[in-house]
């Protein structure tokens, strides 16, 4: 028997997360992309993560990624793709990403049978679902799903991420959370005080910053020191509920014998990311 829609989605993104954070955490990655010439890391980030969108304004960019700070993903896009055609950025990406899994799992486990299943039963769920209203998960099924086991592990878990992440952002524009206020609600959410301090936004203007706290204020999500309110923990928690709920549907794919054997296989891939850190 199936776990709970919500739960389940929930523990899959629990296995699933570490396989995916190679790509930003683990040093292939990067150096993949320098080696095409991307400059830095980020102008390499945006590159490969938006090009399976095609080569789209920097306004699309934004809209698809939804939580970087306005002006952010244009520093970027489209200079990144000038030198560097998107399909190769895309698929550096996969190189690099693919090179780290098999570093840091080592041979005995990169290339187990049960490694190959997790990777055709990922595929299963990932490749299961409409695209509809899902940007980022629609251009990561315009990309062909690699022979590799280790790099069509990573492409498929990278598809339900983000397909996960389409869903996530609706939830946040259903509750009316802008995308600098979804890092402030999660620092919260993981204990980051003040929010402020949270890498992904720390290093914007501080009246820029001061604006968005000063307006999850005015609607009382967060308390005159930067806290949450009971409202702002409620709205926070209701957002990742709606977001596991979207996140649901690619295991109906899978019968019950199945998504416990993938559970089962991914279970040891998953530890072994944990204890490195993804990198």
């Amino acid at each position: 028997m199936k776990p709970k829609n919500e739960s389940l989605a929930r523990r899959m993104f629990e296995l699933l997360e570490p396989i995916c954070l190679v790509t930003f955490f683990a040093e292939e990655c990067n150096e993949e992309l320098a080696a095409l010439g991307h400059p830095t890391y980020w102008d390499g980030y945006f590159a490969s993560r938006a090009a399976p969108l095609g080569r789209v304004p920097a306004q699309v960019v934004h809209a698809a990624f939804y939580n970087f700070a306005e002006g952010e993903a244009a520093r970027h896009i489209p200079s990144a793709w000038e030198k560097i055609p998107p399909e190769a950025s895309v698929a550096a990406r996969e190189r690099g990403s693919a090179a780290s899994l098999r570093r840091i799992l080592g041979d005995d486990l990169a290339d187990s049978p049960g490694l190959t299943r997790a990777a055709d039963l990922t595929t299963k769920a990932a490749t299961s679902q409409s695209t509809a209203g899902r940007m980022m998960y629609a251009g990561m099924r315009t990309r062909t799903v690699p022979s590799d086991p280790i790099a069509r592990l990573w492409h498929s878990a990278t598809m339900l991420r983000e397909h996960r992440g389409d869903g996530h952002i609706a939830a946040l524009v259903g509750a009316g959370i802008g995308g600098t206020e979804a890092h402030v609600i999660s620092a919260l959410a993981m204990g980051i005080y003040p929010a402020e301090s949270f890498g992904r936004i720390h290093h914007l203007p501080k009246k820029r910053l001061a604006a968005v706290m000063a307006g999850l204020r005015e609607r009382g999500l967060i308390d005159t020191d930067g806290r949450f309110t009971d409202a702002g923990r409620e709205t926070q928690q209701r957002i990742e509920a709606l977001t596991d709920e979207l996140a649901a549907p690619p295991y109906d794919a899978l019968s019950p014998t199945e998504l416990a054997e993938l559970i089962a296989e991914l279970e040891p891939i998953t530890a072994t990311l944990v204890a490195a850190g993804s990198q």
